[in-house]
């Protein structure tokens, strides 16, 4: 895997010292934009977005006209409802950040694309992936603007910074598993195999459920993206398959459940 666009570009002292005092320096905000992701099932290291997009000053707009902490265009932030003037307001702002974000990683699946589409949008995406003729941002990144590719780097090192780097990697590469696994040399879908619902609870152990299923625990996490902090919060959680493995977890679910509440205990004590 060609790992240069994947790759923190600035990992000095200085560059983490930076991003760690914007993030002191804004406490209040970062707990809300991380209380508003985690609610939602996404990951905390989205407030990462927010930093690099403005550092976290409501009052700031880009030459391109794009205003508040999110730094949304008036287009992506009428599309979610939001209006002209509260796109400086931080929570309503977060609000639709977080919706939008979400949207974003249920038609990509990965977060290094989601980065990507939130800063050059889902039509110059698009359009890299049908050149490069690969849904993978490692490949079709070269297809990007400039300033994008930028932004991405600039993500990996904030994340770097914050130490939750390998954590994105990590959701990179198990989803690029996924997508050469379900589409790339398929039948043309641009996507991961579609996903089906159904409900857990705490009582189910997800190293068992991946046992079960015949299916690495990575991708159950890939298709659940903040699925462990949900059960712990929660007690229960919404469960992603692919339409082909449900059928085989709700046969098996009582099984399941009965082998996570038996082996579960001593894994839970470790």
């Amino acid at each position: 895997m060609n790992g240069q666009f994947l790759e923190p570009s600035d990992t000095s002292e200085s560059s983490v010292r930076r991003y760690n005092n914007i993030i002191n320096a804004n406490k209040e905000i970062v707990e809300f934009i991380e209380y508003s992701l985690v609610q939602k099932g996404l990951p905390r290291h989205l407030r990462n977005l927010a930093l690099i997009e403005s550092h976290f000053n409501r009052n700031i707009t880009s030459g391109a006209g794009a205003v508040g902490i999110w730094q949304f265009m008036t287009a992506h932030a009428n599309q979610y409802g939001l209006t002209e003037q509260n796109r400086t307001d931080v929570y309503k702002s977060t609000k639709t950040a977080v919706v939008s974000l979400g949207n974003l990683y249920k038609k990509y699946g990965d977060w290094i694309t989601v980065v990507a589409a939130y800063n050059c949008g889902e039509g110059n995406i698009a359009k890299a992936m049908q050149n490069a003729g690969s849904t993978q941002y490692h490949i079709y990144s070269k297809y990007l603007p400039a300033e994008t590719i930028n932004h991405v780097k600039k993500y990996l090192n904030a994340c770097y910074a914050t130490g939750e780097l390998e954590s994105v990697l990590n959701n990179y590469n198990s989803a690029r598993l996924n997508k050469v696994f379900f589409t790339e040399g398929g039948s043309g879908r641009n996507n991961a195999a579609p996903l089906q619902e159904t409900e857990i609870n705490a009582g189910f152990n997800l190293d068992i459920i991946a046992d079960e299923l015949d299916v690495d625990k990575n991708e159950i996490l890939a298709w659940n993206p903040g699925i462990t902090e949900e059960l712990q919060k929660k007690g229960e959680s919404l469960l992603y398959l692919p339409t082909d493995l449900m059928p085989d977890f709700l046969l098996k679910k009582n099984k399941i459940l009965s082998r996570s509440i038996r082996e579960g205990a001593h894994v839970q004590q470790q």
